[in-house]
């Protein structure tokens, strides 16, 4: 059998068709496609503003300094995620500090939430912005933490990164009810593709202006954005900021623009593949990811945890038993102070505990939707296998 990786885009005719026609069009960087793509995110989450990048990352990058983050503020975050959920604040000039999880959905844990800025009040070094991260595609418990928001004064960030498609009380995460800004990732092993890229949705209008500034340059063409002109000189544009070369092209925005006409399939068909493995690992000794009543996960990753007291080998042998099996397992994540980068800034091992326990037993197994069943039994009968050495 082939080798499985963990994920894996799903292409077909439309999309090729859909980028081949921008190909064949006069706009294959800034067209008519970005905004398309833009409107077609922000109609289905039901956001006001949709503002496309290159990559999430620069879609944090932007957020963060679109809600006034720099030199002497502190963001928190999870240390269950990618690192770019925490480096966007370090790229502004900020410190980093990190909530423990939740040990049933890996989210950043409210508990740990709430106590951190009780004492983060009495020594005066609240968080401006706490960026949440919905892990494997499961929201966090935002109505908790937006009432946390509303005592404590911080702003919120979704890092939503896996959880396009995914529902928090019956509506669509992104719709910023809850927070500032919600960040989207679109690369090839995410729910919807565009190859790479971003966005982040917003239903302020200043905050959605300053992040388009800052996606190209720090530039306007916006006549009452603009300073006083000379008269008889041509000013078509002003950079008025210090801006990147965050864009996205028409030719991702066309992928991403297909892509988004199976959206809900993609995830129902996630949902399906999630189920069978509930069912296919119930005799094996893990833990299968846990699911909220009122939260629809996009289930972009499927990660169990090893429950290593009732095997006889560690995590790394189990890990390295399926590759050698073709099957391309990951591990999502390394907490992100472990990180030789972040242990350099002060943070030592045990900082936090439920985190570590989850890195100890946790693996990321194959979850795709053109994952087949034939697939799908070969990774549970190699888990099995593993399991039982």
């Amino acid at each position: 059998m082939k080798t499985i990786p963990y994920g894996h885009q799903n292409i077909n005719k439309d999309d090729i068709q859909a980028v081949v026609e921008v190909l064949k069009s006069d706009f294959i960087t800034q067209g008519p496609i970005v905004p398309a793509f833009e409107a077609a995110v922000g109609s289905y989450c039901g956001t006001q503003h949709a503002i496309a990048v290159n990559s999430a990352t620069s879609a944090l990058h932007i957020a963060c300094l679109a809600l006034g983050v720099g030199k002497g503020d502190v963001v928190w975050t999870t240390p269950i995620t990618f690192v770019a959920s925490a480096n966007c604040a370090l790229y502004c000039g900020a410190q980093v500090d990190f909530v423990d999880i939740d040990s049933r959905t890996y989210n950043l844990s409210v508990e740990r939430l709430t106590e951190k800025l009780a004492q983060a009040e009495k020594v005066g070094k609240l968080p401006k912005v706490v960026i949440l991260v919905h892990m494997c595609g499961q929201p966090c418990d935002m109505a908790a933490i937006h009432a946390l928001r509303l005592r404590y004064g911080f702003k919120i960030i979704e890092d939503a990164a896996h959880a396009i498609g995914g529902r928090y009380k019956d509506e669509p995460v992104g719709n910023c009810h809850y927070s500032d800004i919600t960040v989207f990732s679109f690369h090839p092993v995410k729910i919807i593709t565009a190859g790479e890229g971003g966005m982040a949705l917003t239903n302020d209008a200043q905050l959605a202006k300053q992040m388009r500034c800052l996606r190209s340059h720090g530039l306007t063409s916006d006549v009452e954005d603009m300073h006083p002109r000379p008269p008889k000189e041509i000013w078509n544009y002003q950079q008025i900021g210090l801006g990147f070369n965050y864009r996205m092209t028409d030719i991702l925005a066309a992928l991403g623009l297909s892509q988004m006409q199976r959206l809900d399939e993609f995830v129902s068909k996630r949902h399906i593949i999630a189920k069978r493995y509930d069912q296919l690992l119930l005799s094996l000794p893990v833990v299968t990811p846990y699911q909220y009543a009122d939260s629809y996960s996009s289930f972009h990753l499927y990660v169990i945890r090893l429950q290593l007291d009732e095997i006889n080998i560690k995590q790394r042998q189990v890990y390295e038993a399926l590759r050698a099996a073709g099957i391309h397992v990951n591990l999502h994540y390394i907490p992100v102070y472990r990180q030789p980068y972040y242990s350099n800034m002060g943070f030592e091992t045990g900082y936090c505990p439920e985190a570590e326990q989850f890195y100890a037993e946790a693996i990321s197994i194959p979850m795709f939707t053109v994952l087949t069943e034939v697939q799908q039994d070969h990774v549970v009968t190699a888990l099995k296998e593993a399991t039982s050495l």
